[in-house]
């Protein structure tokens, strides 16, 4: 048999060379393609259900948690499902059998999920989450302000508002967490005493807010050839304009203003956690987590290139430190 192969290659060298330069090309192929990670992937296939309401744990539990395990329990090729209430929030775990397709199974918990929602108590909002797996989590960074000039939720405002979006454009990508800073919020105190003076409710107050931070379409008018739109602005863009805004008409048609019960300023969203670098204090960061079955080393590869795009149009003395880079650890593996 080996006397035959060596005698058939000796007679057909031209054939023989393509084939192994044919070889050699599909090699460099396939080793540019293959997906490259130093952690390998057991997970099984998983879909998050992660539900928000401000009730405490037990209601959760109760009105959310529960039946949206109940719903999704005769779904196919389910295994076990996990559910998880704490204060504000829900997570459900639906794991699915070996060699199911993730995104078959996304689908199948959105179908059972529509039979749900109209079940659920108003205000919950439900939401799958990344198409990721357990070891998703590849590159994560932190925004450095060197020069001092910048706040923390200002740096939070530009990782929320820009460079997350950046980042989760790029491909691979199923998800950029902010993590760290403080999330800026329009901040409203009303006086208790002050609403008993001028005999209104909270209910009130805040209908009155939501109800002037609006904006409606009218019609288009034509005149001398050309086309007016005629709209009512009304959204809030600043402190002032939330203090005019009017909460109820007192005798003589003078109006009763939110800046006449309440006190309106900027402030910090409640925190859970804090992010710190090096033992220098609170950070802005980023976690990345990329999409399953993408090659690791390409996708940090892709929004480290990213990153190096948006330098220069990054605040001024604010810098991209890398906190944590799988791509180190597959390269010496």
């Amino acid at each position: 048999m080996i006397k035959r192969i060596i005698e058939f290659s000796a007679h057909n060298r031209v054939m023989v060379l393509l084939g192994v330069a044919v070889l050699g090309v599909l090699a460099v192929y396939t080793l540019k393609r293959i997906r490259l990670d130093a952690l390998p992937d057991l997970s099984d296939t998983q879909v998050i259900i992660y539900s928000r309401w401000d009730r405490s744990p037990d209601i959760i539990e109760d009105q959310v948690t529960y039946p949206i395990i109940s719903a999704l329990l005769g779904a196919p090729d389910v295994k076990a499902i996990r559910g998880f209430s704490d204060f504000g929030f829900s997570y459900v775990y639906v794991i699915f059998k070996d060699g199911t397709d993730l995104y078959w199974a996304r689908s199948r918990v959105l179908e059972y999920l529509s039979k749900i929602q109209a079940r659920l108590p108003e205000g919950v909002r439900t939401e799958l989450g990344p198409d990721a797996s357990a070891v998703g989590w590849v590159f994560q960074y932190a925004l450095v302000d060197r020069s001092g000039t910048h706040s923390l939720d200002q740096l939070r405002s530009y990782q929320d508002w820009t460079l997350r979006y950046a980042i989760q454009s790029v491909p691979g990508v199923a998800e950029v967490a902010s993590i760290g800073g403080f999330v800026k919020q329009y901040q409203i105190t009303v006086d208790p005493n002050r609403l008993a003076a001028y005999d209104l409710s909270l209910d009130r107050v805040i209908d009155a807010i939501r109800k002037s931070n609006n904006e409606v379409g009218g019609r288009l008018l034509e005149f001398s050839g050309a086309e007016y739109m005629v709209r009512g602005e009304g959204y809030a863009r600043s402190l002032a304009d939330f203090e005019k805004v009017v909460v109820k008409v007192g005798p003589g048609g003078v109006p009763v203003l939110l800046r006449d019960i309440a006190r309106v300023e900027l402030g910090p969203e409640i925190r859970r956690g804090i992010a710190d670098l090096d033992g220098l204090g609170d950070h802005v960061g980023g976690i990345v987590v990329m999409r399953q079955g993408e090659n690791a080393l390409n996708v940090i590869d892709r929004v480290k290139a990213k990153l190096k795009d948006l330098e220069p149009s990054m605040p001024s003395g604010v810098q991209v430190v890398a906190t944590y880079d799988r791509s180190d650890l597959i390269t010496r593996a």
